[in-house]
């Protein structure tokens, strides 16, 4: 513990926003960080707990209040190794994760915990200016040959891990450049892709190869797949959107939440949208559907598209403003929360159903809806319509897309859609094939992600060596 009284005489301070007429007149990350020495007081008010739940918290079981007492005392260097022996990537997780851990942290229980993210965040920022992070390339080769479906973090997790094992690994990914969601659907307002990049070189320095445009059961087959490499790791995304099959849905202008995101990115990333109709919010009446970061994420984009207005529904009641510790803490709260892109100028409603799209000419023009009560069912008489010329739908994701690859390897699913693995062993149905991430779990957070690309890659080393040294 650095400061035994740190938290009692140091306030909690978190990174500031850009003012928002500045930043939405780009796709540049606005975060401020904190100062070196302001960093180290946060750091500070960690109380070091006899039972750290900040440790259940995270889902890579970061060692937060070590890693808190090393800033403090102004070991950057140990810090960030301690960092990355539990996440390999905490420059996604300091910037996109919603940051369980401080709901875990005992100080939130007074409204108030360890600018943990930000914390960690600064650490890694630092060791890659440093030249901390260089490529850690295995002594010894083992001989094996893993095949890697799928770049999003979860993909990138377990390949890294292997790689480092000795491990000859070879990641396929179907879009244009590596890093899934994280480089297609994250903006990047949200998290620069050169983060991505610079992971990208790190891991091809020790020994990983990237195939990018490569669609696995499609440019290459299921059957060669597992016939040419000892192992195979299913790391794809939950990219089968929820829809919202009601009167007017074949409407032009209406249109899921990851047919929009990803043009924008593609756009910034100077890559080419294969599209003849681009889908943007400029001088639109925007609508998004859904409550979640995604539909966050397509307000900012439809901000900084130069949208005449934007307006976000969701069916769920609005959360309160705070929780109630005593019955939620330690675990993730429901409450209220709001984005920069919702600051960035939003309309938001809740307990709103839309039953039905118009339009003219086959354009959209409006949502028809009602509010619902608390089991959502339509309360009479409050039928109402909103002005929309582009409606997003952001409502989540329900599984992996099952044809092609899926199908072709004949792999269990679970009653969800996703492939059936256990968190032990993480092995799918078929021989040598292994699944992690969204495309096992489901839609879930990058840090969940890296957590199950981790203990994939220790589950993947065991079974082709008969032991491993890789962390679970």
């Amino acid at each position: 513990m650095g400061k035994v009284t740190g938290f009692l005489e140091i306030d909690r301070r978190d990174r500031r926003y850009a003012p928002a007429s500045d930043r939405i007149r780009n796709y540049k990350e606005f975060v401020l960080p904190l100062s070196e020495e302001t960093t180290k007081d946060q750091a500070a008010r960690c109380m070091n707990c006899g039972i750290p739940y900040c440790h259940n918290g995270c889902p890579v079981n970061n060692q937060i209040p070590d890693w808190n007492d090393l800033v403090y005392h102004g070991n950057w260097e140990e810090a960030s190794r301690n960092l990355h022996s539990t996440n390999n990537f905490p420059e996604f997780t300091g910037r996109v994760c919603p940051a369980p851990c401080e709901a875990s942290c005992t100080l939130n229980l007074a409204d108030a915990p360890v600018t943990i993210k930000t914390i960690e965040c600064a650490i890694v920022d630092r060791a890659w200016s440093e030249g901390w992070l260089r490529p850690e390339a295995p002594s010894n080769k083992t001989g094996k040959k893993i095949a890697v479906v799928g770049s999003g973090p979860a993909g990138l997790a377990a390949a890294q891990q292997l790689g480092r094992a000795g491990h000859d690994v070879h990641v396929f990914e179907k879009n244009g450049r590596p890093g899934g969601l994280l480089r297609y659907g994250i903006p990047d307002f949200k998290m620069e892709k050169h983060l991505i990049d610079r992971r990208v070189k790190q891991m091809e320095g020790e020994g990983v190869t990237f195939h990018c445009n490569v669609n696995v059961g499609v440019d290459l087959t299921h059957d060669q797949l597992v016939a040419d490499y000892d192992a195979v790791v299913l790391a794809g995304g939950a990219e089968k959107p929820r829809d919202l099959p009601i009167p007017g849905r074949e409407l032009s202008g209406v249109h899921f939440a990851m047919e929009f995101l990803p043009q924008q990115n593609r756009r910034v990333g100077k890559e080419a949208v294969q599209t003849n109709a681009p889908i943007l919010a400029s001088g639109k009446h925007v609508v998004v559907i859904g409550g979640g970061d995604t539909g966050s994420d397509c307000i900012g984009t439809s901000v900084r598209q130069g949208a005449l207005s934007v307006t976000q529904i969701e069916i769920m009641p609005q959360p309160p403003e705070k929780e109630n510790k005593l019955l939620t803490w330690p675990d993730w709260p429901l409450k209220m929360r709001t984005s920069s892109s919702h600051e960035e100028g939003a309309e938001r409603d809740f307990a709103v159903n839309t039953v039905e799209f118009t339009g003219e000419a086959g354009v959209v023009k409006a949502l028809h809806c009602v509010r619902v009560d608390g089991k959502f069912q339509p309360i009479p008489g409050s039928e109402f319509e909103i002005k929309a010329d582009l409606v997003l739908l952001a409502m989540g994701f329900v599984a992996p897309l099952s044809e092609g690859l899926l199908e072709g390897l004949a792999v269990n699913l679970d009653n969800r859609g996703n492939v059936a693995a256990d968190t032990l062993s993480y092995k799918s149905s078929r021989e040598k094939v292994f699944a992690c991430g969204d495309m096992r779990r489901g839609q879930s957070l990058v840090v969940w992600a890296i957590r199950e690309g981790r203990q994939t890659a220790h589950s993947v080393d065991h079974y082709l060596m008969g032991a491993t040294v890789l962390p679970r």
